[in-house]
């Protein structure tokens, strides 16, 4: 008789446990290996025990019998109790420590595996193979229960309307239509919030397509940076759009057809070194006269002409005037030259290394610009001066200049402004009734190395500045981080309310930071409302450099909490160990540990919190809907010898090239930056990592808090894993209750009832939405809400040209 047809099965069986117990072997090895590494740096002994129990498991199953599974199962079971003793019933936490144990505990009750093992010695393989499934069921259950549970959602009900709380003209700022979007937060308040009530909870789910159009500017061309981005929000003036894009063209469209009315493309400087190229938005001046509607704008050329103008902020460091009727700059404006040079009196002149990336503000009577200067390059950039122009001819009203604070009159034509000094990139805020304008400030350069910071700068550094208008001397001044040294410069428009605070209505100011902290501050005087506590503060900077004792913290903050090394995470099991190493061996104590030449862990890191999109306020409601944030980042210090070598990039510096960002030139330390993340490039921390929320402002108290958004775009494989992913691009919310966010890292246009946080409506874009929607009225009557779709290069995003309008449908 053949004996080949029963020798073949057994053989395969044979060759699969052999395989099986290499496996389990190597395995038990790297886990013993790290582990005692881990242990050697303080962690955890789990790993080592686990691998040692993985490889006595290994040398068993080649031997036969039920042994092996019986000390697999032991491996598995202490698995799961280290599991539920670390991070409890939470899904992804338990999967990055047992997923690879369960998938090899399945392969291992398979019936090859188990022929194999009664082949070689039959001695209890029947009950070891029932333990292990008894356990693995175990495992099963706790993460079925894990899978339902969502240990850090917050559930509640926001605050009713007050009716006290707001006036009618209280809800969207001053003067401002509830059919129109006249600044880049809607108003000068910069509350992002509508006064249209057409959509609500109970119809959003209908919102569809209405018109979408293409810009045809999409990011790849000769010449861009990495952070080339679509990231505007537009205006809504009369019966047409205003936007601009990365290329810095501008577009007006018909508001309610999307057709294109007409374009402007300014002819750049070029080169340009830049670090970013984008344009957040225009700015719109309604001029002496009321702002006519699309319909009847002055043609071009006729003596009313430019009596309103559009202001575009251009990446070679100018502020042009546009005839919203046509177009065409405003020749009157500038001298004749239809445009402002910001380098005018500006020191250290290098083209494409200072504009102003967001749209500046405009008052009655004033053009307030400020700009971004290169970050970490070196300490010879130019200045962060803030500067006021009339906003009719574009002569130079005021400066104020943070290196010189008390020369706020116009600087002579020989003289140059301080250099160096802390700038303001953001978007600021403005209430004329107060004859106040609010300017979100950054760091002085470098970010991580503060040992040669001016007064001004020590002063003035993050902080959140009230201007006065008529004169730009400084009315008060808050400081959101003491001696900056993470790059938690203040990077949000203020958004200005009137809170109702006992019986009292006090004109508020609400401004959301890097490190998570809400501040709600009288916009009168600075003062805070919801209080302020200073916190003692990690000490032991840099060489050289000096650390605040304390740091402010507001009683509505969304501070993630500090990370503990149960927090570190992975795909498996050994990355999440790699990731627990990484945590011992850089240097961390919590919120604000000073950057070192040996790694620290900055959490949140200087993504942040809260970011330029900023928050929308309900001034019915009292209320802030925020997108909270949370990736660590690695700040390592590089000590320099000199000025030329490029540490960061690692290579002889190009002639005429941009310089790597965080050399520091002049200072004594490069410093590398980089996502804490494992070898697969996931982030160290466990998810989520991004959130929606709802806080009462009179209160500080949080409403509600849901993760939000799924690494459908994030990962190699298109899984639509509801993890919660960061926001880049803030949120709108309107009168008829619902919020919209887009700038997700997914792909997605969602609604939510603001009321209790529930996403009611989703819509997929065609690249990534990394920009604020606004929403108006169209001329058929209906509620439009519009999306920029263009996507984000440092987030790596899908890239785009789209604005696309959604609405109900018609009637």
């Amino acid at each position: 008789m053949n004996p080949r047809p029963s020798a073949e099965p057994a053989r395969s069986a044979s060759v699969l446990l052999a395989a099986m117990a290499v496996l389990i072997g190597l395995a038990g090895v790297a886990l013993a290996v790290a582990g005692a590494w881990l242990i050697a740096l303080g962690g955890s002994w789990y790993y080592l025990v686990a691998g040692l129990g993985l490889a006595a498991a290994a040398l068993l199953l080649r031997r036969g019998g039920g042994a092996g599974l019986m000390v697999y199962a032991a491996v598995v079971l202490l698995t799961l109790a280290w599991a539920l003793w670390e991070v409890g019933l939470d899904w992804w936490p338990m999967a990055a420590r047992g997923d690879v144990f369960f998938v090899i505990g399945l392969l291992l009750l398979t019936p090859w595996v188990a022929r194999a093992l009664t082949l070689r010695n039959a001695a209890g393989v029947g009950s070891a193979r029932a333990v292990l499934g008894v356990v693995l069921v175990a495992f099963l259950v706790a993460a079925v229960f894990s899978w339902m549970r969502d240990p850090r959602r917050i559930e509640g009900i926001s605050p009713p309307a007050d009716a006290t709380a707001a006036t009618a003209s209280a809800p969207v700022g001053p003067a401002a239509a509830a059919d129109e979007w006249t600044a880049y937060g809607g108003t000068g308040f910069g509350q992002r919030y509508s006064a249209l009530d057409q959509i609500t909870p109970q119809n959003v789910s209908q919102l569809e397509e209405a018109w979408h159009f293409r810009t045809g500017d999409v990011r790849g061309q000769p010449g861009d940076p990495e952070e080339t981005t679509f990231e505007v929000t537009p205006l809504k003036i009369g019966g047409r759009l205003f936007l601009c894009t990365p290329h810095q063209s501008v577009i007006a469209l018909d508001a309610t057809t999307g057709q294109q009315v007409w374009r402007y493309t300014p002819q750049i400087a070029r080169p340009l070194a830049l670090q970013h190229l984008t344009c957040r938005g225009l700015s719109y001046y309604p001029g002496a006269a009321a702002a006519p509607s699309a319909g009847s704008t002055p043609a071009s050329g006729s003596p009313a002409a430019c009596d309103a103008k559009l202001f575009m902020p251009t990446a070679d460091g100018r502020v042009i005037a546009l005839d919203p009727a046509s177009g065409q700059p405003c020749p009157a404006f500038g001298g004749g030259t239809g445009q402002i040079d910001l380098w005018k009196n500006m020191p250290n002149v290098k083209a494409g290394s200072y504009y102003s990336t967001s749209p500046p503000v405009v008052t009655r009577s004033l053009l307030i610009v400020g700009g971004t200067v290169l970050d970490n390059v070196s300490t010879k950039e130019t200045s962060g001066v803030i500067r006021a122009f009339d906003a009719n001819t574009g002569a130079l009203v005021w400066n104020w200049d943070s290196g010189n604070p008390e020369e706020t009159a116009p600087i002579a034509a020989d003289r140059t402004y301080t250099a160096n000094s802390p700038n303001s990139w953001s978007i600021s805020s403005v209430d004329e009734a107060l004859g106040l304008v609010y300017v979100p400030m950054g760091n002085q350069p470098p970010d991580q190395w503060g040992g040669a910071r001016s007064e001004g700068a020590k002063k003035y550094s993050s902080a959140v500045v009230a201007l006065d208008l008529a004169s730009g001397r400084v009315r008060w001044s808050f400081q959101t981080v003491h001696h900056d040294l993470w790059d938690y410069d203040v990077p949000a428009q203020p958004s200005l309310v009137d809170l109702r605070v006992g019986s009292e209505t006090v004109p508020a100011l609400v401004q959301p930071t890097k490190q998570g902290e809400l501040f709600v501050l009288d916009r009168r005087n600075g003062k805070p409302i919801l209080p302020v506590n200073e916190r003692a503060a990690p000490q032991g900077a840099a060489a050289g450099d000096v650390t605040a004792p304390t740091q402010p913290s507001s009683a509505l903050s969304f501070d993630p909490p500090a990370l503990k090394p149960s927090d570190m995470w992975g795909a498996t099991v050994f990355d999440q160990l790699a990731c627990r190493i990484a945590f011992h061996r850089l240097r961390y104590e919590g919120r604000f540990t000073p950057p070192s030449t040996e790694g620290s862990l900055i959490h949140p890191g200087n993504f942040g919190v809260f970011n330029w999109g900023g928050v929308a306020v309900d001034p019915r409601r009292q209320i802030v809907f925020a997108t909270p944030a949370s990736l660590a980042f690695v700040s390592r210090l590089v000590p320099r010898a000199d000025d030329t070598s490029l540490y960061v990039q690692g290579k002889e510096r190009p002639n005429d090239s941009l310089p790597a960002l965080n050399e520091n030139f002049g200072a004594p330390f490069a410093v590398k930056l980089s996502a804490f993340t494992s070898v697969l490039g996931l982030p160290c921390q466990a998810p989520p990592w991004g959130y929606v929320a709802a806080a009462d402002l009179r209160t500080g108290r949080v409403a509600w808090m849901h993760k939000n958004g799924t690494v459908r775009d994030s990962s190699p494989l298109p899984l639509p894993f509801a993890m919660g992913v960061p926001n880049l691009g803030g949120p709108i919310m309107t009168a008829g209750g619902v919020a919209f966010l887009s700038g997700t890292l997914d792909q997605f246009v969602r609604g939510y009832d603001v009321n209790d946080g529930r996403e009611l409506w989703r819509s997929r874009l065609p690249a990534g939405g990394q920009a604020t929607p606004m929403t108006y009225r169209g001329a058929d009557g209906r509620q439009y809400l519009l999306v920029v779709a263009g996507g984000h290069g440092s987030l790596g995003t899908r890239t785009g040209d789209h604005v696309i309008a959604y609405a109900l449908p018609r009637r």
